[in-house]
């Protein structure tokens, strides 16, 4: 399984790559990541979940981008 930052890396890479668009929705990851559990992941990492690791800004119902 992959972690957290293996994750990230590979969210980076494949945008910089161009192989992910923000923003992205769960099924994007699973599209480019080969993952199954995108639409969580993103959800848990997301600013205002509590989370002390958020990674992502929903900016709309199931749409994220990176936070900056």
């Amino acid at each position: 399984m992959t972690g957290e930052r293996e994750t990230m890396q590979l969210i980076r890479q494949a945008i910089r790559q161009r192989r992910l668009r923000e923003p992205l929705r769960g099924a994007d990851l699973h599209k480019a990541l080969g993952i199954t559990w995108g639409g969580n992941f993103l959800a848990e990492h997301c600013v205002g979940t509590g989370s002390s690791n958020a990674r992502f800004v929903r900016v709309s119902h199931g749409l994220y981008r990176l936070k900056d």
